[in-house]
């Protein structure tokens, strides 16, 4: 079989990685000289921690499961078994952790409540005032900005591989076809849409107007912290944005504990990872409305900051670079992924949102066994 995927985002490379396992020939068409989309412009976290519970939770476990058995072949991942702490301040916040703690799913997540004395046995960066934290074992890490090339010289060295860059996909051309703006025409057997944010043009021609809209972000990179970071890092913010925490304790904790004016105007959390080299990725903001800003806004980054220093009871390192991101969401946010056919042999798959690097091998995976690859 050969199979077409267009689009190299890590969305597209995990499903150009599950084809070539099972054995098929795979040509991988991108737009650009790399891809340099959201799969780039994220943490690189392996996010399990506030998945919601029943089928996002699955893909991302088996997602986790996958990733760990990619990284052992692939070392360039860097992927790294981390975890994440989540500190807590009061009795508000703690009492979200515990409601997390007592899910009948706690126990898959690798949830556990620790002392704020546990949690720097953990992490020992964290020298700052907290009184608890929720720890999540299942949570990991890989090297965003270099996850796509070390997967992509792995699939070259198979020799069922080629890679097609600064080629945009114009057409779909009959079943089974793609012609691209050099006026080539690629057959397979199969072709896959992994366009990312790219909804327009090709798409809204072939699957005219889909349930997925666009999300814009900030986030920041510093230099070397200059000691390990041993696990991912959130706050209690992020309590406010995913799934798993929905309870009686959120609710009190909304209702009884404003967010920041800064995080609420930019629909803020902390989520903080270091990368190989010591630097620290921080962010994020969350942009709805279009159309999107074209400018980085300082308050966003000036809150990020203070709530970092306050966990790890010093400065920041310099930023070494700023950035924003754009990434296809679900309207539907309780839904994994946007896939459908849009023509025989033809499928479009996007909109994972936040989750993208999370969940894609497993994403991947789903459309492999339901293509009969």
């Amino acid at each position: 079989m050969k199979v077409i995927v267009v689009g190299a985002g890590v969305v597209g490379t995990m499903h150009a990685w599950h084809a070539v396992e099972r054995g098929h020939e795979v040509v991988h068409i991108e737009r650009e000289a790399e891809a340099r989309g959201a799969s780039l412009r994220n943490f690189g976290q392996i996010w399990v921690s506030g998945r919601a519970g029943g089928e996002e939770l699955d893909t991302a476990l088996r997602a986790r499961e996958l990733w760990e058995g990619i990284g052992a072949r692939v070392p360039g991942l860097g992927f790294r078994a981390i975890g994440s702490l989540t500190p807590v301040r009061n009795d508000l916040e703690r009492a979200v952790a515990e409601a997390a703690t007592a899910r009948p799913d706690a126990a898959a997540r690798g949830y556990e409540l620790l002392t704020a004395d546990e949690a720097r046995a953990v992490n020992p960066a964290l020298r700052g005032a907290f009184e608890a934290a929720l720890w999540c074992e299942r949570d990991a890490a890989v090297e965003p900005r270099t996850a796509q090339l070390a997967l992509r010289e792995a699939l070259l060295a198979t020799g069922r591989y080629t890679f097609l860059p600064d080629r945009e996909v114009r057409d779909v051309v009959g079943e089974h076809a793609v012609r691209d703006d050099r006026g080539e025409t690629h057959s397979g057997d199969a072709v896959v849409l992994c366009t990312g944010a790219w909804l327009s043009g090709l798409v809204r021609e072939v699957a005219g107007e889909i349930p997925v809209r666009q999300v814009r972000l900030q986030m920041m990179q510093t230099d070397p912290l200059g000691e390990p970071l041993t696990t991912s890092v959130a706050d209690a913010d992020s309590f406010r944005y995913y799934p798993a925490y929905a309870s009686g304790a959120l609710d009190a904790l909304n209702a009884g504990q404003a967010q920041d004016p800064t995080a609420a105007a930019h629909r803020m959390q902390l989520l903080m990872v270091q990368r190989l080299d010591g630097g620290l990725t921080i962010g994020d903001t969350h942009e709805y409305e279009h159309p999107f800003a074209f400018d980085t806004l300082e308050d966003p980054y000036e809150h990020l900051t203070r709530v970092v220093e306050s966990f790890l009871g010093r400065p920041l390192p310099r930023i070494r670079r700023r950035w924003a991101g754009v990434y296809a969401q679900c309207v539907d946010t309780t839904r994994v992924v946007h896939r459908q056919k849009v023509r025989d042999g033809v499928w479009l798959v996007t909109g994972p949102g936040g989750r993208g690097m999370t969940c894609s091998p497993a994403i991947a995976e789903t459309t492999a066994n339901e293509l009969g690859w």
